[in-house]
């Protein structure tokens, strides 16, 4: 295909022996740089389809600070990672810099990072128009521009942000559509962007995927839906549960955990540490049930994923079809299963003849045999369990001689103890020993040699009653420096009202 050499080793160490057919159809054109419109179901092979040919065609370029040469724009923060993800070996290999530009995740380190100078960036709309009106990035050196789940974007608003960043690159760039489905939305996507592009449409709709099993089970009502949702999520294997909201994720996640089953709620209600750090545990069986709103529709990549389940069947069937498409990917096998009550009926009927699916339906109830024999349904533990959260790595402990320096609030060297002053005599005070019986002039020699910055502290603590001398004297001890000072001259005029000659 014309592919560098470093490419091709990479994609046999990655086990990539054979194209998929959406890399096969595609790649000859956007080697050769035509703009492309590609049509292909989620997890078909997309992400490689536009970006071999990407990198390939970045390849021996350098770009210079602040100035990317390629862009791949995609609708959420999942589907940027899992694109960095895929594209980060043959980006290696071929010694080009990729970088990420999201949402949620420190504005000031992806600017430094495009600062630093970055080939390809890998972007939402939202994030990289921020960075271009900070001056943190401009886009008039962009040579190949892609657009990835296209439709989502549109559908989620991004349009009018599409269109500022894309007016911005290079206009004799190639441009890269690519979508797992094609609609009105998209042909004015293309119409406005794209100069005579060559289409490509393979895996017309997912129910002609063999490999994937679509159900329909219709339900009594919502007490024999939660129990029928329980016994799935308990099944022994990994799944993606479906809701429609943030707080019924958070709810049903939060039952789970209650009766024994491992889960955990993702939805854009939560920050993005958050949210990898969900989907890592997912990844690795740490969490073997995903509560997901539709933001994990798109964009999560989970090896031998088998059952994915709409408990709050989706009210589009684009959605419908990227819910489905996390299992059964690749070539992999997968069911499909849709929880319905019967107002739910009608419309769930009409959605699925709109995604051109076909489902085996039953009427069942959580103890039915059907379902743990087409799902592995079974009762959970009833156990509560918890996900344990990876605390930060603790600081290591300073030496002693900077902790001695710190105390002083000082670089100068640490002052040889006295018997009556000194730091010893500070901290004295600060245990309240003694301190009603010292005279004035023995306090403010223990202040003063506590360091500078402790000093006007130790002075502020001469002049309090018992316990606000104590509490001066840990300031001055703990070298706050002058903000404690300040503090105590100031409650000793109010207490006292002595002024001091400075005011």
């Amino acid at each position: 295909m014309g592919l560098p050499a470093e490419l091709l080793a990479t994609l046999t160490a990655q086990g990539v022996t054979t194209p998929f057919p959406i890399q096969a159809a595609t790649l000859p054109n956007s080697l050769a740089g035509r703009d492309l419109l590609g049509r292909g179901r989620t997890g078909s092979g997309k992400t490689l389809a536009f970006g071999l040919a990407l990198l390939a065609r970045t390849a021996g370029l350098r770009a210079e600070s602040k100035a990317p040469l390629a862009l791949v724009l995609v609708p959420t923060r999942e589907l940027a990672q899992q694109v960095t993800d895929a594209l980060t070996p043959y980006a290696t290999a071929l010694g080009l810099r990729l970088t990420t530009v999201v949402g949620g995740l420190s504005l000031s380190r992806q600017a430094n990072a495009l600062r630093r100078g970055a080939e390809v960036v890998v972007a939402t709309p939202g994030r990289l128009n921020d960075l271009v009106e900070r001056g943190d990035c401009r886009l008039d050196e962009v040579r190949i521009t892609v657009l990835d789940e296209a439709d989502q974007m549109a559908d989620m608003g991004f349009l009018p942000q599409i269109t500022k960043v894309v007016q911005q690159v290079r206009p004799d760039g190639q441009r890269m559509l690519f979508s797992a489905t094609l609609d009105a939305t998209i042909d004015r996507l293309v119409q406005r962007f794209l100069t005579d592009p060559v289409v490509h449409s393979v895996d017309p709709a997912a129910g002609a995927v063999v490999t994937m099993e679509h159900h329909v089970f219709h339900l009594q009502d919502e007490t024999d839906k939660k129990a029928v949702t329980t016994r799935i999520a308990a099944r022994d294997g990994r799944v993606i549960l479906f809701l429609d909201t943030k707080r019924s994720a958070d709810r049903l996640a939060k039952r789970l955990l209650a009766v024994g089953v491992r889960a955990a709620a993702l939805h854009g209600g939560r920050s993005q540490p958050q949210r990898n750090r969900t989907l890592e545990q997912f990844k690795s069986g740490q969490v073997t049930a995903l509560v997901a709103t539709n933001v994990a529709a798109r964009g999560i990549h989970v090896d031998d994923l088998d059952l994915v389940v709409n408990v709050d069947p989706p009210t589009d069937h684009k959605d419908y079809l990227h819910r489905g498409g996390r299992t059964a990917r690749a070539g992999g096998s997968g069911s499909v299963v849709t929880l319905v009550l019967p107002d739910q009926k009608r419309e769930v009927t009409r959605l699925l003849s709109d995604a051109g699916i076909r489902p085996r339906t039953a009427r069942l109830t959580s103890t039915d045999a059907e379902l743990a024999t087409l799902t592995g349904a079974r009762e959970p533990s009833g156990v509560a369990v918890t996900i344990e959260v990876p605390r930060p790595a603790a600081a290591p402990a300073a030496p002693r001689a900077d902790r001695t320096a710190g105390a002083q609030g000082s670089g100068r060297p640490a002052r040889r103890r006295r018997k009556s002053g000194g730091a010893a005599g500070a901290a004295t005070a600060a245990q309240g020993q003694g301190a009603d019986r010292r005279g004035t002039d023995r306090r403010s020699t223990a202040g003063a040699a506590a360091g500078g910055a402790a000093g006007a502290g130790g002075r502020g603590a001469a002049r309090r009653t018992g316990a606000g001398r104590a509490a001066a004297g840990t300031s001055g001890a703990g070298g706050t420096g002058g903000t404690g000072g300040s503090g105590g001259r100031g409650s000793a005029r109010r207490r006292g009202g002595r002024r001091s000659p400075a005011s």
